[in-house]
């Protein structure tokens, strides 16, 4: 078994047919959740599993399970998956490879006729991306109960139109209660997304955890004044004291490396007139890092600083934070088989922590899980030249088939 290898080929021709639908002029694929064209992907991907003999359920939600039997059907399967719905510029692997490794997986074990003890399934998830529904990460995110069905159900696009009757309209509003579907682990197989591994000419990345991220909404208020009639040191400019807060932001992050991050990524500015002191600047921020403690620590640092900030300025600062989500550490287990895998098949490997949000995050609340990185181009994705070497794919793949058949283990001739 140490020499068996999935079809690169095969996976490459797969990726690079699935991203025909949605393909933009640049190279890239604009394929936005439960739109006709998602549909199309969906189709495809589907039809595909049920040529390789796997059954197909879909959930409530639409995610899609796609499932290979394994000699004791009673074990909870062993799962990879991603997602296949895409950004508005996105490109051809942000999560369609880590789906079609996961077809690919299944096609070499047919192909070399091998048995698993326990099944294999391959899953695509509802919205990963968020582009057209909030919140991101929505099919994962009701199946493992971080936020209901209905609220789900509820969100709505820039039209009106609801993650129910789009569901419902392209056909892939399934019967399973979101959850219900045991899993015994998880893997995602996925681009690194950052520029990490191409500077280190490592293949694959070992992903022992995702970061946690805490975003804000900050407000400054001053007063907008005439910029000509009105001395310096009687305005009360709130841009110039938002960008107080703004490079306090970046230093706070680069107080805790490697993983500290912050990002002002949004500002606007009122009134926003040439000759016009600003009155009210609304911009967000983006902190993260690898554990509770040190996201923490950025945390109550950025509010002292704030605190600090309003009592010398004089001007009112509101702060609020709109979003959370915790660092998730992978399973021990799950990073072992991988990094087992890696050695095994001879990659060159380093240890990645992902920047990115990902459905393993939800899966790992429910099963071991863990996570394969590899190199993209110049770290670029969302992005429609998103690219990937072939080999580097290849490899991925390769470590996926080992880490799953490590888990559900090869029946015995």
């Amino acid at each position: 078994m140490n020499d068996l290898r999935i079809n690169g080929e095969r996976l490459w021709a797969s990726l690079m047919e699935l991203a025909k639908i949605g393909a933009t002029p640049k190279g890239g694929v604009k394929r936005l959740a439960l739109t006709d064209l998602d549909k199309e992907g969906r189709d495809l991907v589907v039809g595909w599993a049920r040529e390789a003999g796997l059954s197909v359920t879909v959930d409530q939600i639409g995610n899609v399970f796609m499932r290979r039997e394994g000699r004791n059907p009673s074990l909870p399967p062993i799962m990879t998956g991603s997602h296949i719905d895409t950004q508005p510029t996105g490109g051809k692997f942000d999560g369609n490879y880590g789906v079609l490794a996961g077809l690919e997986v299944v096609r070499t074990l047919n192909d070399q006729g091998i048995a698993t003890e326990a099944p294999l399934e391959v899953a695509f998830w509802t919205n990963e991306e968020g582009s057209r529904f909030v919140p991101v990460m929505m099919g994962s995110g009701v199946f493992c109960g971080a936020f209901s069905l209905e609220t789900a159900y509820a969100a709505r696009d820039t039209e009106g139109k609801s993650v129910r009757d789009e569901l419902a309209r392209i056909g892939y509003m399934g019967e399973q209660v979101p959850g219900r579907h045991p899993i015994g682990a998880y893997f995602e197989t996925h681009i690194e997304q950052g520029p990490v591994l191409e500077d280190a000419d490592k293949v694959i990345g070992v992903v022992p955890a995702v970061m946690g991220l805490s975003w804000y909404d900050c407000v400054v208020s001053g007063m907008e004044a005439h910029a000509g009639p009105t001395p310096m040191g009687l305005r009360k400019d709130a841009l110039q004291v938002s960008t107080y807060i703004m490079q306090e932001v970046v230093k706070i992050a680069n107080r805790y490396p490697p993983y500290g991050r912050g990002t002002v990524g949004m500002v606007q500015v009122f009134p926003n007139s040439r000759n016009v002191i600003p009155g009210e600047v609304k911009f967000s921020i983006d902190l993260r890092n690898v554990n509770d403690e040190l996201l923490n620590t950025m945390h109550e640092e950025m509010l002292a600083f704030i605190d600090r900030t309003r009592s010398d300025s004089g001007l009112a600062i509101a702060i609020e934070r709109v979003s959370y989500y915790p660092p998730c550490p992978f399973h021990p287990d799950c990073v072992g088989a991988v990094r087992e895998a890696t050695a095994k098949l001879g990659y060159s490997t380093m240890d990645v922590v992902s920047g990115a949000g990902h459905d393993a995050i939800y899966a790992a609340r429910l099963a071991p899980a863990g996570m394969i990185f590899v190199p993209c181009k110049d770290g670029i994705s969302h992005n429609e030249i998103e690219d990937a070497r072939s080999d580097h794919l290849e490899a991925g793949c390769n470590v996926l088939l080992h880490a799953m058949l490590e888990r559900a283990k090869i029946v015995s001739s």
